[in-house]
């Protein structure tokens, strides 16, 4: 682990496209539901890393992510869910396999977007500050849907509003 003044990062001593992306990214997956340090970070940092660098390497893999991912969006803890779902949306970008083959998925992983949906941060007047810590469940979620329906193919929409009735096309606005 490096300690630096813009955030931790793993120091990893192999290089990372050498490493078994089906040994290692469910590992870090199932990480992604942890709370404490150092863990959250190995767990966050090691898929961010994994991901950036995997590309068409993480395609095969989708299926053993499902159950991590699932497993970190029923935590119900805000800073997990919104943790994942920007994974997400950096998951189905870092291939144009990795969306369609998520659409499947669908039924597993979006009910929680169903609930958490309408959840969002109603600060009236005031200036919220955290903005930039972007933990506004509601609106990530919107974002994901969005990523989700742009890189899903034909029928992501139709899954999608399937799975979360209020969700409104972005490419019809």
């Amino acid at each position: 682990m490096e300690y630096l003044t813009g955030g931790d990062k793993i120091a990893w001593t192999v290089d990372i496209d050498k490493l078994d992306y089906g040994l290692y990214l469910p590992l870090f997956f199932d990480g992604l539901s942890e709370i404490r340090h150092p863990y959250k970070t190995y767990a966050r940092q090691g898929v961010q890393d994994l991901i950036s660098h995997g590309g068409d390497k993480i395609y095969p893999v989708i299926p053993q992510l499902i159950i991590p991912i699932k497993n970190a969006l029923n935590t119900r803890h805000i800073e997990v869910m919104c943790v994942t779902l920007r994974i997400i949306q950096q998951l189905v970008m870092a291939s144009d396999l990795i969306g369609p083959a998520l659409v499947p998925f669908y039924r597993q992983l979006l009910p929680m977007f169903n609930a958490y949906k309408v959840k969002n941060i109603n600060s009236g007047d005031a200036i919220d500050y955290g903005q930039k810590n972007n933990l506004n469940v509601g609106d990530l979620i919107d974002e994901t849907l969005q990523v989700l329906e742009r890189h899903g193919g034909e029928d992501a929409f139709i899954n999608i509003k399937y799975m979360v009735p209020t969700y409104e096309s972005c490419y019809l606005n």
